[in-house]
């Protein structure tokens, strides 16, 4: 018996019966020689962290824009933290952790630079030129593993990380191909789903105190007395409450529970996410993004390489695929006057996607 059959084995003797077995795994869209040693989840998060898109995210805001300090979230740190949450919580209610953690890593690879500030401008420019779906990243990143990575191959992962990959976001998300989503399908995607608010809600939370966006006389007492005095007891607080609150009929958390954390994120939205400083730096970023989609979409238009609906795609697919500093490297390089003689480091195309 080799390696994964072996594992499959012990899934099956150890996971609780509504787990997501690799064994019994849909399947992919191309069929391939099972792995000798992996198991077809461990296969996708390997296949997940070797991709170009996933090492992007290491240069791609969080919620602070452009963060100078070294301690700040970025896309890349955030995708941590949330695997990590995930894992805890599978371990503990004894589901698929390889599953989740696939899912967790590839969760946020089709996000903007500029965080969701880039998002809202892509999505505007989607629908101003006829993608009546507009752009939203669980989507795109469901297009980055199956479309785009892998020189336009895909990574072609099981059905349940696709899955779990789309339906990651509150909230339906609408797809290009005309379906809808909504709660995933495995008990693991519903456990990612839960650790990203988990994760972000407490480390946005920590980074405003960091970057001095609020204080601690600022934040509501029910945050300290009623979630923890720091940030590990709080990400603590909710996980413990979620694993007693989950099993056989899904993942989810007490109602008194919940109703902190929609104050938690109702605070977060009027303090942070929409603060004066914040809404200061989004006209900037939809100059810098719309400037370089006018210019690239000329450019398409004058070498006809594509239909003009695939024009919007590609550019959209480029875009997003940016990290902050490409795209405001290649807004400097095409608009910013130069110096006669041109420096040397504007010269340089120095692409990244």
């Amino acid at each position: 018996m080799n390696i994964r059959k072996r594992w499959e084995d012990v899934e099956k003797s150890i996971l609780a019966p509504w787990a997501s077995k690799s064994a019994d795994s849909r399947g992919r869209a191309r069929q391939e020689e099972p792995c000798p040693l992996r198991t077809c989840y461990q296969r996708d998060r390997d296949r997940i962290v070797h991709s170009k898109a996933f090492r992007r995210l290491k240069h791609k805001t969080q919620v602070l824009l452009l963060p100078e300090g070294d301690h700040f979230r970025t896309r890349l740190t955030h995708t941590l933290e949330v695997s990590q949450i995930a894992r805890t919580l599978s371990r503990a209610l004894r589901l698929n952790e390889d599953l989740t953690e696939a899912i967790a890593l590839g969760h946020d690879l089709g996000h903007t630079p500029f965080g969701h500030m880039g998002e809202r401008v892509l999505d505007k420019l989607a629908r101003d030129h006829g993608v009546k779906e507009g752009f939203h990243h669980a989507s795109q990143s469901l297009r980055v593993v199956v479309h785009l990575e892998n020189d336009g191959k895909g990574l072609n992962l099981t059905q349940e990380v696709l899955d779990g990959i789309l339906r990651h976001s509150k909230g339906q998300i609408s797809l290009r191909d005309g379906l809808w989503s909504d709660m995933p399908v495995t008990h693991e995607g519903c456990v990612v789903r839960l650790a990203d608010s988990i994760a972000y809600l407490n480390h946005d939370l920590d980074d405003a105190l960091r970057a001095e966006l609020l204080y601690p006389e600022n934040i509501p007492s029910f945050v300290f007395r009623d979630l923890g005095a720091t940030h590990g007891q709080r990400i603590g607080s909710i996980v413990e409450d979620v694993v007693a609150c989950s099993g056989a009929e899904g993942v989810a958390m007490s109602d008194s529970m919940l109703n902190l954390v929609e104050e938690l994120r109702s605070f977060l939205y009027c303090r942070v996410y929409a603060d004066e400083r914040a809404k200061l730096e989004e006209p900037r970023v939809e100059h810098v993004l719309k400037t370089l989609f006018t210019m690239l979409l000329k450019d398409k238009r004058e070498k006809q390489t594509m239909e003009e609906g695939q024009h919007i795609i590609s550019l959209l697919d480029f875009l997003s695929g940016m990290s902050d500093r490409y795209a405001l490297f290649l807004f400097d390089k095409n608009v910013v006057p130069s110096p006669w003689p041109l420096e040397k480091g504007r010269r340089s195309n120095n692409r990244e996607s």
